[in-house]
């Protein structure tokens, strides 16, 4: 098991790309705290379903952009198993809305849910990582950032400055034995996606538009990218830092 008797935190875990991260880290033997804001029965689900299969895992709530929230959970999950020592900043918010309808409020919470978040949550685990000499942050950026998306101009705005956060902060804490890298994910199929998309022909639309534009020419889902996840969060990567990795199915290439 690549993460026995690691403790990892994962932000945004009890649903779509968070559930299958938080499981997928459970059967490497790793200590799972799911993180959530919805409701606390998704999380315990992702708990449930942890500790079915013998791992141990336990549901944590918090906004990630407030930093108070931000610390009280950390704090938590160092107090059940003594710090994080891998960070996966995956919360995120996606409305669409045209560029010149977005308000200075709407934009300021976008920012702060999937950027700011990334650097509070950081910021929090830095001293448990640096006494260790070893950590692993793995933030979740977006393919929009490659394509340049209409209609979400917020949101990729946030995920490219996700990209720059990575690679500054890799540059900050490396030599603390820490390693801090990206995933850009492409058109996942999540839970929330049907929840937006309604409309069985719009979702047709998509996948169409999708396996044109895609090499693989399939609909991406969760456990297609947690292979990336695994491999930044065990010591097959400790020498790979500041890096984006795009999990996409071939659709934007960099």
């Amino acid at each position: 098991m690549r993460l026995r008797q690691k403790t990892a935190l994962v932000t945004g875990g009890s649903t779509g790309i968070g559930r299958e991260v938080c499981l997928a880290f459970a059967k490497e033997g790793a200590r799972v705290a799911v993180n959530y804001i919805g409701p606390e029965s998704q999380a315990q689900d992702v708990v449930a379903a942890i500790e079915a299969e013998g791992g141990e895992a336990l549901a944590v709530r918090a906004d990630v952009s407030d930093e108070a929230q931000v610390n009280a959970m950390v704090r938590r999950v160092g107090d059940a198993w003594g710090g994080v020592d891998i960070l996966v900043n995956n919360a995120g918010i996606y409305p669409r809305k045209p560029w010149y309808d977005i308000t200075g409020d709407e934009w300021d919470r976008v920012q702060a849910v999937n950027l700011k978040s990334c650097f509070l949550t950081s910021k929090a685990v830095f001293p448990h990582m640096r006494d260790k000499g070893y950590g692993k942050i793995i933030n979740v950026s977006s393919v929009t950032f490659w394509s340049g998306q209409k209609g979400f101009v917020h949101y990729v705005a946030s995920k490219g400055g996700v990209i720059g956060f990575t690679r500054a902060l890799s540059r900050e804490v490396g030599m603390h034995g820490i390693t801090v890298n990206a995933i850009s994910p492409g058109a996942v199929m999540t839970e929330q996606e049907l929840l937006d998309m309604p409309d069985p022909e719009e979702r047709e639309k998509t996948r169409l538009f999708l396996a044109e534009a895609q090499s693989i020419p399939r609909r991406q889902l969760p456990p297609d990218i947690v292979g990336a996840f695994l491999y930044l969060a065990s010591p097959d990567s400790d020498f790979t830092t500041g890096q984006t990795i795009n999990v996409d199915g071939g659709w934007m290439m960099h």
